[in-house]
């Protein structure tokens, strides 16, 4: 099993930055890949962010590139997203997730930390 605590959300300003912080422990031998996803109110969970554990390869949704900035320290077993220029849609809680099977495969979850962006 592996346990993630994500820290870092809060309230900011359109057009502010936010850095969040997920912490793996137990089982991260077998992480092939951390990433991030978001549900907003009342839509359903989407993809953000993905990074490869061994690599560093990174994917991202259209709706954050060029903003958002995903990157790992394996030595510490935590991933980080960069959120820069935040817009009023980013407005969701935010899931910190890790992968073992595949680098796809999500087969671990955070409880979600909240990011609030205001005009």
């Amino acid at each position: 099993q592996v346990q993630l605590v994500e820290s870092g959300g809060g309230l900011v300003q359109a057009g502010g930055s936010l850095r969040l912080s997920c912490a793996a422990s137990g089982r991260t031998f077998s992480t092939r890949a951390m990433g991030w996803f978001r549900q907003a109110p009342g839509k359903e969970r989407e993809f953000v962010a993905r990074i490869t554990w061994s690599i560093g390869s990174t994917s991202y949704a259209d709706s954050v590139k060029g903003r958002f900035t995903i990157s790992r320290d394996n030595a510490k077993n935590t991933v980080y997203l960069q959120m820069n220029n935040l817009k009023l849609e980013d407005t969701a809680v935010y899931y910190c997730t890790a992968s073992a099977r595949v680098i796809s495969s999500y087969d671990y979850w955070g409880q979600g930390t909240q990011v609030t962006v205001s005009s």
